[in-house]
């Protein structure tokens, strides 16, 4: 499959589209500000990053002192806010990901959220709260003893694309395939809905990229991931 890069404007905000679209029963609003609900997801997005009228907004949804991290802000600081820190982010695409079933994977759901933050936690992919497993379709692979080895999942899903994420396998079973496998079968229900997947990463994690790229994903921008505290 082939996906347009020229019809992916949709993903220069992908929070803000997800919440103001198909994840809106789980956001928070005020004006040009959203949230997603402290414990589906970490995210805060605004209409317009570079606008400040959305960052007054914003205050209405964050406690002073708290942090909220904003992807594509570019780390300038606006009235009321302070950079925290910031990471160089990268966002793919596929563009000829070979998408298929995977039979001995098996859906997860609130029952596995105990077994599935100590495998965040243990692996560390990024952000994954008690209520994340609600925002998509996530899978996982169990060993012979019935532990969960591996996972992959749906996060953001701005109209027409869904974003892969959660990828991660337990160290003593890496280097199997496992990964590529998730992400190919989490594909396969992304398309059979007409959509296209995406994922993000961070710009210095060389092998998540080199995998990525691999099967079938291409670059499409370069971003941040800007951590704000506000004053």
């Amino acid at each position: 499959m082939t996906s347009s890069l020229a019809s992916s404007a949709i993903l220069d905000n992908p929070a803000w589209s997800a919440l103001t679209g198909v994840h809106e029963r789980f956001g928070e609003f005020h004006g040009r500000a959203a949230r997603y609900q402290p414990d589906v997801a970490p995210f805060h997005a605004l209409a317009d990053p570079t606008d400040p009228e959305a960052w007054q907004d914003l205050t209405a949804l964050v406690a002073p002192g708290a942090a909220v991290t904003i992807a594509g802000a570019g780390g300038v600081a606006y009235p009321g806010w302070e950079v925290a820190g910031s990471i160089p982010g990268v966002q793919f695409v596929d563009v000829a990901l070979r998408a298929e079933p995977l039979p001995e994977a098996v859906p997860l759901g609130t029952a596995d959220v105990p077994e599935i933050l100590d495998l965040i936690e243990r692996t560390r992919p990024g952000p994954y709260l008690r209520r994340t497993v609600e925002l998509g379709t996530y899978l996982g692979l169990r060993s012979d003893s019935g532990a969960l080895i591996a996972m992959a999942g749906e996060r953001l899903h701005p109209a027409g694309w869904t974003e892969i994420s959660a990828v991660c396998t337990d160290p003593a079973h890496r280097g199997k395939g496992l990964a590529t496998r998730l992400i190919r079968a989490v594909a396969a229900g992304i398309r059979d809905r007409g959509e296209t997947p995406f994922l993000h990463t961070g710009a210095a994690n060389v092998n998540a990229i080199r995998l990525y790229e691999s099967i079938g994903f291409e670059l499409r921008k370069k971003t941040d991931f800007t951590a704000y505290r506000r004053l």
